[in-house]
């Protein structure tokens, strides 16, 4: 028999040590981060017997973005929110898949200190042809009294106010990677055990990169800079750092996430029939752009980091960079580049 190798943490382990560093702190972070791994678990066992039982598909639902609802996405919506809802750390969650905010209304959660914003199931139109898939969550502190009902302020936050942010890619291997302030870290799902365990300590993101993910498929509906980027990547020579490759899974936790650990850069721009863009700022670009920013990178909305836009509605949409922090500063002299051109 092999010995147990003891210097891997799982992920219960590694927040309780964690914990022990700050002495005054309630620990309610902590569980709220264990319950979040709890639900994973839950949708990862789905995800596994996908094509072996009822659950691929649409419901027939459509939810708020106009979108068909998938049989996994409920599924997903509904682990969550069952989860956090019988946890003691959580007082209310946000999620894509609703039109509005739930508060907990039981005297545990009214005193609970966090709220839970999550994109249970992105890339769930992948599922059907076996391509990796995640769900995206951010937390932060409420803004309304403790002992009261969560309020939309609660939600409606700018990204740098999160406490943490993290997700979860359903793929070769189940991982959850989530950050706080002071760094982050991923977890792989060992499924001899049933824990996720320490894999990644400390991920840093790369200063620079060979890979730039984008829909090439619009790329005539993007603005000049963009174009000019893009351009940019496909030109690059030995001399300048390249060549580059471009890389789209079309699923977006499984591209930031190959990129926050090799080095690159993601975009999903705004284009001339959607100038917001598609992606979410709330439950997609928030959480990733404070991931990514702890981890070393950049992101931006084509004029700020991602994480200072103040939102006003909880389904807001936003055109998103996220990155490398060199790629990151050449695609903001392109926008740079571009802008002046304008204003000449």
């Amino acid at each position: 028999m092999s010995a147990i190798n003891r210097q891997i943490l799982t992920l219960d382990e590694f927040t309780i040590q964690s914990l022990r560093q700050f002495p005054h702190a309630t620990g309610e972070l902590s569980t709220l981060l264990r319950d979040i791994g709890l639900a994973a678990k839950r949708i990862n066992v789905e995800v596994n017997k996908a094509g072996l039982v009822d659950i691929l598909g649409e419901t027939g639902d459509i939810n708020v973005q106009g979108e068909e609802v998938k049989k996994l996405d409920e599924f997903a919506n509904h682990q969550f929110m069952g989860v956090l809802q019988r946890g003691v750390s959580c007082a209310g969650i946000a999620s894509e898949e609703m039109d509005d905010f739930v508060g907990f209304d039981d005297e545990v959660s009214r005193q609970s200190k966090y709220v839970c914003l999550f994109d249970p199931l992105d890339g769930s139109g992948n599922i059907d042809v076996n391509v990796s898939i995640g769900t995206i969550f951010s937390i932060y502190r409420r803004l309304s009294p403790l002992g009261s009902n969560v309020t939309k302020e609660d939600f409606l936050q700018p990204g740098i106010m999160q406490v943490a942010a993290g997700y979860i890619v359903y793929g070769s291997s189940t991982m959850l990677v989530y950050a706080t302030r002071r760094g982050v870290n991923g977890f792989t799902l060992d499924p001899s055990v049933g824990e996720f365990c320490l894999s990644h300590p400390n991920i840093k993101c790369p200063d620079t990169g060979k890979i730039y993910s984008v829909n090439h498929g619009n790329f005539f509906q993007y603005n000049e800079g963009v174009r000019k980027y893009i351009n940019l990547c496909q030109n690059k020579q030995k001399e300048t750092g390249g060549p580059y490759t471009q890389r789209y899974i079309g699923s977006m936790v499984a591209d930031v996430h190959r990129n926050l650990i090799k080095g690159g850069i993601f975009m999903y721009p705004g284009t001339t029939d959607k100038p917001k863009g598609k992606l979410r700022l709330l439950y997609e670009c928030n959480p990733f752009a404070f991931i990514v920013e702890v981890a070393g990178g950049k992101s931006t909305d084509g004029t700020q980091s991602v994480l200072n836009i103040i939102p006003s509605e909880l389904h807001q949409r936003t055109p998103f960079f996220v990155g490398s922090e060199k790629m990151m500063e050449e695609l903001e002299g392109c926008l740079a580049q571009a802008d002046a051109k304008t204003m000449a």
